[in-house]
């Protein structure tokens, strides 16, 4: 039995999933960079420190609740993975963060979602990161992926500092 199975997400409805989730991304990453304030001069020089290869790209954007997506299947796959949760108090999608309202101005949280977005670049952009990522929740569980583990390591590490 793999893993798919005990999060009641095949192999293939993982695929037919994965481009609406990327579609979904791109979509809120926009609204992000239109409606979303730059980083300020501390938090760039933190995406300098993680590796962000383009800091003045990345919008910050604060929400009373992190959005989730109006399609059913989708919005189920990403509360089964633990991806979003009423819980979720930042999402990184590309150079797009949401940052919920009460962790506002949380240092540990913008350093967390900042290397995110290095993730993205580093991997390739939505589809490559998305596909890691998510599969990465489904087969070993949200707070074990290895690249969460990565953004909290160096989360704590910069925020040390």
């Amino acid at each position: 039995m793999s893993s798919f199975t005990c999060l009641m997400i095949s192999p293939e409805q993982f695929k037919i999933l994965l481009p609406l989730a990327c579609a979904w991304a791109e979509e809120q990453e926009r609204l992000i960079l239109r409606d979303g304030v730059p980083l300020t001069q501390p938090q760039i020089a933190d995406a300098r420190r993680i590796g962000v290869a383009d800091p003045d790209r990345v919008r910050l954007r604060v929400v009373d609740k992190i959005p989730t997506p109006a399609h059913r299947e989708l919005r189920m796959a990403a509360e089964a993975t633990g991806f979003l949760s009423p819980m979720t108090v930042g999402l990184t999608l590309r150079y797009g963060i949401f940052i919920r309202s009460d962790f506002w101005g949380n240092r540990a949280l913008v350093v967390h979602e900042l290397v995110h977005t290095w993730q993205y670049e580093r991997l390739g952009g939505f589809m490559a990161f998305l596909q890691q990522y998510l599969q990465e929740c489904i087969t070993i569980g949200y707070p074990a992926a290895p690249l969460e583990q990565e953004a909290k390591r160096i989360e704590a590490e910069i925020s040390a500092r």
